[in-house]
């Protein structure tokens, strides 16, 4: 008999996907998708039947019921069946199609043929179980925000991505001409899916370089770099910002998201603090990108 899996759907506010996207990860399900609806977002999410029990899924509902009352939205609407294993390996990934973002990219999934001519980049994606199909808000603002950044002197310019998911960001980067990238992400298995992802784009040597961890593996990489991108929880941004300072160099800029609009003001505060600049705001739905400098510039 062939493996069976739970399949997680949740029904939510937009405003909810970061949190839920988190929960799901720390619960342990692999294969996530998101499909933007009118009136909120269905989720998607993948975790071996033997891997919980029906207490687990019922407290995982009850978590994400709480993280919805903290944030005064409505609770979102969470639903588990058990699916063949033949099913999981292609029910998640039938949702989600080619998407253009800005006025550059064509994210394309990995399993689909690409046109053999197009007007725009092609990034091609097979996420895993990382964060970064360019289907939610934020990867939408950091990709844009990285087309106006590298619309001169790109071949000059060195990026670390912090928290680099899918490598969504990164690869992004290097096809908009970036000199090189530098991606960290405390989880191994998006290290893994950023590395496969390079592959798939075709982008070898020492153009992208992913690790696993956080800001300090890029203390002392060359002289510091030209631009940061960090697309993960505020919370987290906030726990890190100061220590991005030491690896930006002193005209260095900065795109920061995942950032939910009632969290702008906290984030703001400690750019202004740490001793940045934020030069744009821009909003998408309930979420909001940053594009800072360092006030040096």
């Amino acid at each position: 008999m062939s493996n069976r899996w739970w399949e997680i759907v949740i029904f939510c506010e937009p405003v909810l996907e970061e949190s839920v996207f988190w929960r799901l990860e720390k619960f342990g399900c692999s294969g996530t998708a998101t499909q933007v609806k009118e009136d909120g977002a269905s989720i998607k999410a993948y975790i071996p039947e033997t891997a919980v029990q029906l207490l687990d899924l019922a407290a995982l509902s009850l978590w994400l019921e709480q993280d919805a009352m903290l944030m005064e939205v409505s609770v979102p609407q969470v639903q588990w069946h058990l699916i063949d294993e033949e099913d999981w390996a292609t029910s998640w990934k039938q949702d989600w199609q080619p998407t253009e973002i800005g006025d550059r990219f064509l994210i394309y999934p990995a399993w689909l043929e690409p046109p053999e001519r197009s007007d725009r980049l092609i990034l091609r994606l097979d996420p895993g179980t990382a964060f970064g199909t360019g289907t939610h808000p934020t990867t939408q603002l950091c990709l844009e925000s990285l087309e106006m950044r590298l619309s001169q002197n790109a071949k000059s310019q060195t990026i670390a991505d912090i928290g680099c998911g899918s490598g969504i960001l990164s690869i992004g980067a290097i096809l908009l001409g970036a000199k090189q990238v530098y991606g960290v992400d405390i989880d191994p298995l998006a290290v893994k899916a950023s590395r496969q992802n390079c592959q798939l784009n075709q982008i070898e040597g020492q153009s992208l370089i992913v690790s696993q961890g956080s800001v300090e593996q890029l203390i002392g990489i060359n002289d510091g770099f030209d631009g940061i991108v960090c697309n993960i929880l505020a919370d987290i941004i906030i726990e890190l910002f100061p220590s991005m300072g030491a690896i930006a160099k002193p005209k260095g800029w900065a795109i920061l998201s995942g950032i939910i609009l009632e969290q702008a003001q906290a984030i703001a505060n400690v750019v202004e603090e740490n001793g940045w600049t934020v030069a744009a705001l821009w909003k998408r739905q309930d979420w909001c990108c940053f594009n800072i400098r360092r006030s040096e510039y």
